[in-house]
């Protein structure tokens, strides 16, 4: 039985590369793939959480602004905006599977709050007895330091996934995954599909694939870091398409492997 068959509650990361378009706009093919995929992964028995980025490019592009060289509060603005675009999304396409969703917009200082945490937590353990599936995201409307902001949804996603339990989180990014070299800038990169010592692949990690993400490769090493710690393995896997965690559940050898320690 694979890794994936035996997890039960699953944290799914979808990064800015995965659900827009280069143009920074909503791809909206991806994500109606993505809400089946998970809503099949759902009837299947599965507990899937959603980590999902992109409100700040909805924003933009629902306004038909330029994100770039944008302050930090209309960066915000933005997000407010978006926010809501990006859930009526959402909510269409899952309905279409009955699934119904729900949406938890949290900040660093939660975690870090005893009472606020066991607040989301109750939250969260309520969502998950009705059915729903949570989609989470870094509230970017009002996080703006150290405190309050999580620094990209690789991290939150890392957070969250100790944060519900997880038995597994998925961190699907512009890769196929941790490479020797950056895929983009060298042929000769080869795929690592598996990580034992995390110390041994800092040094491999680049930069943002493309400007609408706020992480990088080193975002995701750190949240894979973290994950392993707490007891709870990670795959950092391709967002080109979601029918990928079919292949994941079925047990195939795709992506980079971190597992628990």
């Amino acid at each position: 039985m694979s890794l994936f068959q035996q997890s039960k509650r699953i944290v799914v990361k979808a990064g800015s590369n995965t659900l827009t378009h280069a143009t920074g706009k909503l791809n909206i093919r991806k994500i109606e793939i993505l809400a089946k995929v998970l809503s099949d992964l759902k009837n299947q028995g599965k507990e899937i959480v959603l980590v999902s980025s992109g409100a700040i490019s909805a924003g933009a592009a629902k306004l038909g602004l330029d994100r770039a060289g944008m302050s930090v509060v209309e960066k915000q603005a933005l997000a407010a905006i978006g926010q809501s675009e990006l859930m009526n999304v959402y909510s269409r396409f899952f309905s279409d599977y009955g699934v119904q969703v729900a949406q938890l917009l949290l900040t660093k200082d939660i975690f870090t709050n005893p009472e606020r945490k066991k607040h989301a937590e109750n939250t969260f353990r309520a969502l998950i007895e009705m059915g729903a599936l949570p989609i989470i995201n870094e509230n970017d409307a009002v996080s703006d330091d150290e405190v309050t902001q999580f620094g990209g949804n690789d991290i939150l996603s890392a957070y969250v996934a100790q944060f519900c339990k997880a038995d597994l989180l998925i961190n699907m990014t512009d890769v196929e995954g941790l490479y020797t070299k950056d895929p983009r800038k060298y042929a000769d990169a080869e795929l690592i599909s598996r990580v034992e010592d995390i110390n041994q692949v800092k040094s491999m990690a680049g930069g943002a694939g493309t400007e609408h993400g706020t992480g990088g490769m080193t975002a995701k090493i750190t949240a894979a870091e973290m994950c392993v710690k707490a007891g709870i393995p990670m795959f950092i896997l391709s967002g080109a398409d979601p029918n990928i965690l079919y292949d994941l559940a079925d047990g195939k050898q795709i992506g980079t492997y971190f597992p628990a320690k």
